[in-house]
């Protein structure tokens, strides 16, 4: 099967930590959920080469079973199924489990993208794709687990985080997010008064650029403001980016 051509991501900005080496632990497990057999192997055969464990499963109430049972370090989640969805399949296990999940699919409409951000997924990847870019994805929202460098709490504007333990508190109340969410409050963070761009943003979490029709971090800062529950903790620069208030509650 023809997983078609590569384009190289481009260069990472921002978190210096974002260019430290994933260590190739064994530990790394990976849940491949989709009903083409054929794409399965290959893909367990290359991710297998890169030193990754990789266990496959065809059908959404499987699939959704093993993933809320396993321990795995990330998920990928074909959109078409039998007996379940994707969409469906993703929205139960965030009720659940925050593992980090990157959607396969093979529709290209935008509101398909954006349905399975809105479900909860950390990233998505159209069909056909080279297997070397399904690495690198995977390589990048894996590397956004690992502790950062610099402080490991920050505090501003009411909210504190720990890259450590990777929680959120805000007033008091423990604040439940996903991978990417938390990522992209702590790069706000860690920059909190400056405009953070689409592009450093994208550059610094998914390691490729912004395009006009990839709407992946607008989707996900607007799911972050609706947790933090204050739309003016997280500003909108129009035409620039993001900005996170160093305004201090009163």
């Amino acid at each position: 099967m023809n997983l078609l051509q590569f384009r190289p991501a481009s260069s990472i900005v921002i978190e210096d930590n974002s260019l430290r080496p994933m260590s190739e632990s064994p530990n790394l497990s990976l849940l491949m959920i989709d009903d083409d057999a054929e794409l399965c192997q290959l893909v367990k055969e290359f991710l297998e080469s890169q030193n990754f464990q990789v266990e496959t499963l065809h059908d959404g109430k499987t699939g959704l079973a093993r993933a809320l049972a396993a321990d795995v370090s990330l998920i990928l989640l074909d959109v078409m199924m039998p007996g379940m969805n994707g969409f469906d399949l993703l929205r139960k296990l965030r009720e659940v489990k925050q593992t980090p999940v990157i959607m396969l699919t093979a529709r290209t409409e935008q509101r398909d993208r954006i349905t399975g951000l809105d479900a909860g997924a950390d990233d998505y990847l159209p069909k056909p794709f080279d297997p070397q870019e399904l690495g690198a994805r995977i390589r990048a929202v894996l590397r956004r687990s690992q502790p950062t460098s610099g402080r490991p709490v920050i505090e501003s504007g009411g909210v504190k985080i720990d890259s450590t333990t990777r929680q959120v508190i805000q007033a008091g109340r423990k604040v439940d997010l996903t991978s990417i969410e938390f990522d992209i409050l702590e790069v706000l963070m860690r920059n909190s008064g400056q405009v953070v761009t689409r592009n450093d943003l994208m550059f610094s979490l998914y390691q490729r650029e912004a395009t006009a029709f990839d709407r992946s971090i607008d989707v996900h800062v607007s799911h972050l403001r609706k947790k933090l529950e204050d739309a003016d903790l997280i500003l909108t620069i129009r035409g620039s980016g993001y900005q996170f208030s160093a305004k201090e509650p009163t």
